[in-house]
């Protein structure tokens, strides 16, 4: 391993252990996660089909509900469109419904412009908000194809940037740039998709930007901004006499060490995003299934119904064990 000569030399930090207390009802909501019930209220058959459109063109067969319905499907059970229909059909038949089923054609062509309910809101006070992001590989040629082959391309993917409310452990902003996008130009943009007032944006080292400083401060004054900063951060001019929120931050590193830092800032919280990070691709996968920019935003919203869905069932209650 690297540096293995200076091993004994290295400040270890022990890995704290924690506690799950709510064994029982935790499970029982894994186990709820994989069941294979499933129910239609009168409401969803009733608006299965489209309402009819008064501008000209085309009369559409299935509502937006019928399309996000499918396309949750597909993201959970990672199936192809074909097969996706397939199991749409097998479901409706044996409940029993005489509702139509929709093509893989037309998922495909509806996934790009179906309209999806807004993502859900956080209950109680003002969020406090986590953001990170991470790559999703662009569907295409597996790395059997580089094995076989011996090709030098490499596979081209995008950038999912979430964000991520502390309290209760849910999805409230998604977006999904090119690859070439900054981290820290996407705060701007999740914090507009959330209504709700921002109390704190916690982001790791990326995040250390003036422009975050001040997109936040715009849409919420008294929002708190906690980055680390880099290690060859410098006070401001101001820093005497009216300091920032990343001056007191370098103060605070410099008389009491990064890690006191990270306690009493929140920062250690951000955890909490990474693991949500590493649940999307342990649930949904690390690819975009779809073709188009279009689509593909709108599986990555879907993907967000899906994983708030299965935290709504259950999640575990962690203490920390001195």
């Amino acid at each position: 391993m690297p540096y293995k000569a200076n091993a004994v030399r290295r400040h270890h930090i022990p890995r704290p252990k924690r506690k799950v207390t709510n064994w029982a009802q935790y499970a029982a909501a894994l186990r709820q996660r994989g069941s294979l019930t499933v129910w239609v209220s009168e409401e969803a058959i009733k608006q299965w089909k489209a309402a009819p459109r008064t501008t000209p063109g085309g009369q559409p067969s299935y509502s937006d509900l019928a399309i996000t319905t499918a396309l949750m499907l597909r993201a959970v059970f990672r199936l192809a469109l074909r097969q996706t229909e397939g199991l749409l059909a097998s479901i409706l038949h044996l409940l029993g419904l005489d509702l139509p089923v929709p093509e893989h054609s037309t998922l495909a062509r509806r996934a790009r412009t179906v309209t999806l309910a807004s993502l859900p809101r956080s209950a109680g006070g003002p969020i406090h908000l986590l953001v990170d992001s991470t790559g999703l590989k662009l569907w295409g040629p597996g790395e059997w194809l580089i094995e076989k082959h011996g090709t030098k391309r490499r596979r081209s993917w995008r950038a999912l940037h979430i964000g991520l409310d502390a309290a209760s452990g849910r999805i409230v902003a998604a977006t999904l740039t090119d690859r070439g996008v900054d981290d820290a130009s996407q705060v701007a943009p999740l914090l507009d998709q959330i209504s709700q007032p921002v109390a704190s944006v916690t982001g790791d080292g990326a995040y250390d930007r003036t422009a975050v400083y001040a997109s936040v401060h715009e849409r919420h004054p008294d929002a708190a901004v906690v980055a680390p900063p880099r290690r060859d951060a410098v006070l401001s001019d101001t820093a005497t006499t009216s300091p920032t929120q990343r001056d007191r931050h370098i103060q605070t590193i410099t008389e009491t060490g990064r890690m006191a830092w990270q306690r009493t800032s929140g920062y250690n919280k951000r955890a909490g995003v990474e693991s949500q990070m590493a649940r999307w691709k342990g649930v949904l996968g690390d690819t975009l299934r779809f073709h188009s920019d279009q689509a593909q935003a709108t599986g990555v919203i879907v993907g967000v119904a899906v994983l708030n869905r299965m935290l709504d069932l259950g999640r575990p209650n962690s203490v920390r064990v001195a």
